[in-house]
């Protein structure tokens, strides 16, 4: 798969050689390829936030480096308008943003400000809306009159609008109930299998990350200490919870069965309910076959 984006030896520091200096990230190496869909996670203070504000250039390097289709951000400032519609993100609780008259308007700012054809930006509204189930009529609603999670949809269809190559998404689901959170996970799943793009979520929730992500990174005090699947990932639930955070739902019942005796411990990492019931099942089954055959 083709690089989309790179980190070299990120680092970042708040208020260098100040009293208030603070070494937020240190040397991170990392690459992004087409058609990944990753969840980043670590504990408040782990340096999440202020590694996707790198991604389109919203923050700078103190050191170091990071390339979108292999052009560093920094080399031309004049550039990064164009990148960022390349590397789209969305903040934590984005219908805080919303500001048009209309939904329909809210949509089309981003791609409007991209200079496209009227006919496109239509085109890109109606995509975007009929992606995030945001139907007709709400179009023409002010979006302050929306639900919770009808303005979170709107929010996100204003990013998606624009088409980015790599949708970066920070805690796309909080303060919404279990329907919602369904909801915009099976929409930016959407957006991500069509076309073939890259989804960046960073999450508090591991079973969100479990469902949906193809590839795990673990930031702490500012660095990497994991990167892999979540198979791999989930497998060093010690570690994660030594690191301060949580393991899925799936992952901590099957470690309490292990320690009852229940179940064998050298079973693969389970890290979603689903699974879950499928080893327990494998497990009965092969239990009542060595009852028969006894």
């Amino acid at each position: 798969m083709a690089e989309l984006l790179r980190c070299e030896k990120l680092t970042h520091i708040y208020s260098p050689k100040t009293p208030f200096e603070y070494r937020a990230l240190n040397d991170i190496d990392l690459t992004i390829e087409d058609g990944s869909f990753i969840g980043l996670i670590g504990h408040t203070g782990s340096g999440k936030s202020t590694l996707i504000q790198h991604f389109n250039g919203l923050l700078m390097p103190t050191s170091g480096h990071v390339y979108v289709r292999g052009e560093d951000l920094a080399d031309d400032k004049k550039k990064l308008r164009d990148i960022r519609f390349k590397v789209g993100l969305v903040f934590q609780f984005p219908e805080y943003q919303l500001f048009e008259e209309t939904v329909e308007k809210d949509i089309a700012f981003g791609p409007t400000n991209m200079g496209l054809e009227k006919d496109e930006v239509g085109r890109r509204v109606e995509a975007a809306a009929e992606m995030l189930g945001i139907s007709g009529d709400l179009l023409k609603k002010s979006p302050f009159e929306l639900s919770g999670g009808q303005k979170r949809r709107v929010a996100i269809a204003g990013v998606i609008a624009m088409e980015p190559e790599l949708l970066i998404l920070d805690e796309p689901t909080a303060g919404l109930d279990p329907r919602g959170r369904d909801e915009i996970l099976g929409y930016i799943r959407s957006y991500k299998e069509n076309g073939n793009r890259s989804v960046v979520i960073v999450s508090h929730s591991m079973d969100d990350i479990a469902r949906i992500a193809d590839r795990i990174i673990v930031l702490q005090k500012g660095g990497i200490i994991m990167d892999g699947t979540p198979g791999e990932v989930f497998s060093r639930a010690d570690e994660l919870l030594a690191a301060g955070l949580d393991v899925p739902f799936a992952t901590n019942v099957m470690r309490r069965l292990v320690r009852m005796g229940v179940i064998p411990g050298d079973l693969p990492a389970v890290y979603t309910l689903e699974a879950a019931a499928e080893v327990l099942r494998t497990l009965k089954e092969q239990k009542r076959g060595e009852q028969a055959a006894l």
